[in-house]
């Protein structure tokens, strides 16, 4: 079998077989076939698509190319969730408790943050003391015990999606949806879930733009886990704006913590309690969504939910205490204001534009070794189709510098204030099944 005629093969737009696809996958990741090559296929790819035979195939070559982290020794149905990233994006810290309060493990593998999007395991480090580090073992017991463990993905886990990657970046050939798709679901697969609960974004802050092209990378993702044997949902879910009111590591530790305690933004919660619900429908809990989302309700106002987070933060070397004492979470020595330039309502609010600025603070990371300042971010004052009176605040700006004149105008850049209200912001388009 040689490469060239496979890049010949895909270019003339015929279908790979399972057996070329894995000589291609695991050839790159050996070094075997070299950048040039492997740039000329995903350009072929690019053109010329996938059918689903191929980018299945393709997902469990990637995957089977380093660690299948095995969860057997895990009591019960393993459900993950995976979002496409976004500005604000906290819902896995507060699902995560949700659903092992209900009885359903939680063995969660999760990135680090780049550009405009922040990680969740960065949120997690802003804990005083967090682990992210555990031994396969004490993984496996701290989901045991707890019903609920959070870690930095394995440095082994298909790293074929890694290399591929990395030369998709620099060859223009990141948006392309089997490829995509083949990405998201390799980690997954890899990191041995049994069920996959999928949030889609879409809109400014989000690498999907318009629900149409959401709900084809939903498709082609949920058909993935079905051809694999895992349960998958997808939901489509909004990100024109940031999602709850607060961007930053510690800030949005301090966001999930009300959301769990039942006094967090409406928004944010609603979009945390139908992910929870379909994972805990995933589960096999509860019958029906409905019941699912009565009973997610009943776990946050009941506080079962908060006390399984404090039980989570503790299991992992974290400290409990922030839980009921936000303030030792770290915290920014400056605050400043933006205030609005006119009156009348919000009427747009440029989400990747409030990512970048919360990244210029040191919130996030420009190159991956860029260091994560975890006191730093911003508070959303305003959202979409809230009122407004010119020098009111609509952004606070928690920064550990005095010279903030470039996110300062950044942020009101975002801000598009119009006369008259918008219609009320859609937080879920769609669920594919």
């Amino acid at each position: 079998m040689r490469m060239v005629d496979l890049i010949h093969k895909k270019r003339s737009g015929e279908v790979l077989t399972e057996q070329e696809i894995t000589f291609i996958v695991h050839g790159y990741t050996k070094g075997d076939i070299p950048d040039y090559q492997m740039s000329a296929l995903l350009m072929a790819i690019f053109f010329n698509g996938m059918i689903s035979e191929e980018i299945s195939a393709l997902t469990m070559a990637m995957a089977g190319s380093g660690e299948m982290i095995d969860l057997s020794e895990i009591a019960g149905i393993k459900v993950d969730k995976h979002s496409t990233g976004g500005v604000g994006d906290k819902i896995s810290l507060i699902v995560g408790p949700i659903v092992a309060s209900l009885g359903i493990p939680v063995a969660k593998m999760s990135g680090r943050g780049l550009g405009h999007t922040g990680g969740t395991v960065d949120k997690l480090e802003s804990i005083p003391g967090f682990q992210i580090e555990l031994s396969k073992e004490d993984f496996i017991a701290a989901v045991n015990t707890n019903k609920i463990a959070i870690v930095g993905q394995s440095g082994n886990l298909a790293p074929a999606d890694k290399k591929m990657y990395a030369l998709r970046d620099v060859t223009a050939t990141v948006d392309s949806i089997p490829l995509i798709a083949s990405s998201i679901m390799s980690k997954k697969i890899a990191s041995g879930a049994d069920a996959i609960v999928l949030d889609v974004k879409i809109g400014s802050g989000a690498f999907m733009k318009t629900v149409d092209d959401a709900r084809v990378l939903a498709r082609t993702m949920v058909d993935i886990g079905v051809k694999l044997n895992r349960n998958t949902i997808a939901m489509i879910t909004d990100m024109e704006q940031p999602l709850g009111r607060e961007i930053g590591n510690a800030n949005e530790i301090r966001e999930s913590i009300e959301v769990l305690r039942g006094t967090g933004d409406k928004e944010l919660t609603e979009v945390a309690i139908s992910v929870a619900a379909y994972m805990s429908l995933l589960g096999k809990v509860f019958e029906s969504f409905e019941q699912a989302q009565e009973a997610v309700r009943d776990i946050v106002m009941n506080g079962k939910a908060l006390d399984t987070f404090k039980r989570f933060v503790a299991s992992q070397g974290g400290d409990p205490r922030v839980v009921d004492q936000p303030e030792l979470l770290p915290t920014a020595s400056y605050h400043f204001e933006v205030l609005a330039e006119q009156d009348g309502y919000v009427n747009q609010i440029d989400a990747e534009q409030i990512g970048i600025a919360a990244m210029l603070l040191g919130a996030g990371r420009a190159k991956k070794e860029d260091q994560i300042d975890y006191a730093v971010g911003l508070t959303l004052n305003k959202k979409i189709g809230d009122a407004v009176q010119a020098g009111e605040s609509i952004c606070t700006i928690h920064a550990n510098r005095e010279d903030v004149k470039e996110v300062t105008s950044m942020i009101q850049g975002a801000y598009r204030i119009a006369a008259s209200k918008p219609a009320p912001v859609q937080l879920i388009y769609d669920v594919i099944v």
